[in-house]
């Protein structure tokens, strides 16, 4: 009799089988707070969680951007935020490209990897304009 499992995928589920297959994400939002601060919020979370905490991250009102690491530090998905309108266009495009490279966001990233804390949030100095452009 011929097994219905092939390679490493489960024909039921069609997903990947293996003790590893968990989502295991560091979900990270970055939060207008005001026009000169804003805030890195971090959340370690697992399984069917990591899906749900990605979504709320991306519908917070107040969120600029989004993002999705894994624990490696490898960037998965992420995109602009519900809140990208409280902040000039050019400001969340530089979010996006500087955000493997923020030493705030590094941080963040490293304290959750590490699992000394679940939940993190820092202040990003210096990543809010100065003023909105008019």
């Amino acid at each position: 009799m011929a097994s219905a499992w092939t390679g490493s995928r489960c024909p039921l589920l069609d997903a990947p089988i293996g003790l590893f297959s968990r989502k295991d994400w560091n979900v990270l939002a970055i939060i207008f707070e005001r026009a000169d601060l804003y805030q890195i919020n971090g959340q370690r979370v697992k399984g069917a969680a990591a899906e749900k905490a990605r979504d709320g991250a991306k519908r917070h009102p107040r969120t600029i951007f989004w993002a999705v690491f894994d624990q490696k530090g490898a960037y998965l998905e992420g995109g602009p935020g519900a809140g990208a309108n409280n902040v000039p266009a050019d400001a969340v495009q530089r979010l996006e490209r500087e955000l493997r490279y923020n030493s705030t966001i590094q941080d963040v990233l490293k304290t959750l990897s590490i699992g000394s804390e679940d939940i993190v949030a820092r202040p990003m100095p210096g990543a809010a304009p100065s003023r909105r452009p008019e």
